[in-house]
């Protein structure tokens, strides 16, 4: 099995790399599906192009699924990347699907949570999210040494042939609080550790931010190549960003006014959009950058490889194109102080805002963690007794009924029986996220409100990052792995399950206490 080009090029540094992005459209055949083919053929034709990379149903939409097209485009003579994301797919079907990818040769992935699904067949579609993209890594990686499955299920006790997979990952940068910010470092820290070969930032256009998320890679020792997102949008598409209707890309008043204003051009604008696509791509490159993702609606062949050769003649240059993408969000945070001199950052972290005020709630709830949850509490030999003696007693469906309504009252619980308020700072993330994400924000919130319910409803991890920062805490927020809800334990006392030693903490407690 040869190494595909864009592996070759991404891992072993031979230049920078460039990959585009291709938008199947909804249905089996059509105008949409020839577009993006004859592209793909142009690239493969002039080598200019590492690889293409296929979204996994946008923004929420059904469209032609990436793995069929990704192998028609394979075919052409250029690498696919094939989107994988969690929304649509249970982790029974998750892994059937990259086994299948394996098999047909579809090596290369960006792995996502993905877009909240929307409008489908009479109605809004179900959203699923059975794991996240860190766990969907995990799973990932685990395939890839060899996944050993579990002694209890059919045809267990044996470790299955590895795959070959290499597995990109996101991260959205352009974020304007400070909670935000963090959050999406700190998920990407464990996206890294978690077996991440690559990653690609999400769409934005000031260049501190792209500069910023470089620079927490390297002080953080985080080695994968990172490829900076460079996208080419219209006037309709840049008012939809502006207007915060596509999760995570940005784009700000100060930038949408100029291409306002450019698209009274003869041309509307179009020579202008490609300028600044050319000279973006070259001051990524000239910040380290490993590689430039383009993308953009309506952009034919040509106009990229206009991109990418006019990039080229901007690169020995790059520093005076800096200013070109200073467009802050207004009031927004960043990581690191500023250089005056470049335009760019510097590595010295900026001072945190202050220290937001310890919630009664949040205090109570540590209050009583202390008291019980933890294998030196004073309760916790005592509860763990008690769990023991009322095992399948009669008094184990009240007890259970108990503790239901008092976590409903607290966290709007919702019985899944694993329970994993302790790693969210005490919210819960099956009852409080849309996406059920156990290990770190998605990409989509705005100015801290959900994706999903903006501007009604706060995302629960800039939240939990206020709570932790309130005791000094909130770096923990870049530790550890929760793994996926077990549903075996749905609609049972997650406190007997946790006290017994058959959640996801069970192992850490058993270890602890043998008694």
């Amino acid at each position: 099995m040869g190494e595909s080009r864009f592996k070759e090029a991404l891992l072993k540094k031979k230049g920078f790399v460039y990959t585009f992005e291709l938008v199947p459209g909804r249905g089996s055949r059509g105008k949409t599906q020839d577009d993006i083919l004859r592209m793909a053929e142009k690239a493969a034709a002039s080598g200019l192009i590492h690889a293409v990379s296929i979204t996994d149903n946008p923004g929420g939409h059904p469209a032609l699924s990436p793995d069929v097209i990704g192998l028609e485009i394979s075919r052409l003579g250029i690498d696919p990347i094939i989107h994988f994301t969690c929304k649509d797919k249970n982790r029974n079907q998750i892994e059937s699907i990259l086994y299948s990818l394996d098999r047909i040769g579809l090596f290369n992935l960006l792995v996502m949570t993905g877009d909240f699904p929307l409008y489908g067949f009479q109605g809004k579609s179900k959203p699923v999210f059975d794991l996240d993209s860190v766990q969907l890594l995990h799973l990932i990686d685990q395939m890839n040494l060899g996944l050993e499955i579990d002694g209890k299920a059919p045809g267990g006790g044996i470790r299955l042939p590895p795959t070959h997979f290499l597995k990109g990952c996101t991260v959205s940068p352009f974020k304007k609080l400070e909670p935000e910010v963090m959050v999406q470092y700190c998920k990407l820290y464990k996206k890294v550790k978690t077996g991440a070969d690559f990653v690609i930032t999400q769409v934005g256009f000031d260049v501190r931010k792209f500069d910023e998320a470089y620079r927490f890679m390297r002080l953080n020792a985080l080695r994968i190549p990172v490829l900076g997102n460079v996208y080419i949008p219209n006037q309709s598409v840049a008012k939809a960003m502006n207007r915060g209707r596509v999760p995570g890309c940005v784009v700000t008043d100060g930038l949408y006014r100029i291409i306002e204003e450019e698209t009274k051009a003869p041309d509307r604008g179009r020579k202008a959009r490609l300028d600044r696509a050319a000279k973006l791509v070259a001051v990524l490159k000239g910040i380290g950058y490993d590689g430039a993702h383009l993308g953009g609606p309506d952009l034919t062949y040509e106009d990229v490889q206009w991109v990418i050769e006019k990039s080229k003649e901007f690169s020995p240059t790059w520093e005076g194109y800096v200013r070109e993408f200073s467009f802050p969000q207004p009031e927004g945070f960043y990581l690191f102080e500023k250089d005056r001199g470049t335009g760019l950052n510097t590595d010295v972290p900026v001072s945190l805002r202050g220290h937001p005020h310890k919630a009664l709630g949040y205090m109570l709830m540590r209050f009583f963690h202390h008291l019980a949850f933890t294998p030196e509490a004073a309760l916790y030999k005592p509860a763990r007794w008690f769990y023991r003696k009322i095992e399948d007693s009669w008094l184990d469906g009240p007890f259970t009924e108990l503790e239901y309504w008092l976590k409903f009252v607290s966290s709007r619980c919702r019985r899944c029986g694993d329970c994993t308020l302790l790693e969210v700072a005490f919210l819960c993330p099956q009852s409080q996220c849309p996406k059920y994400l156990f290990n770190g924000q998605c990409g989509g919130s705005f100015e801290g409100w959900c994706e999903v319910f903006p501007g009604k409803r706060r995302c629960i991890y800039v939240r939990a990052y206020q709570r932790l920062k309130s005791y000094g805490e909130e770096a923990s927020l870049k530790e550890g792995y929760t793994p996926p809800r077990d549903w075996a334990l749905d609609q049972l006392s997650s406190w007997a399950n946790y006290f017994l030693g058959r959640d996801h903490h069970g192992s850490k407690q058993l270890g602890k206490d043998s008694s």
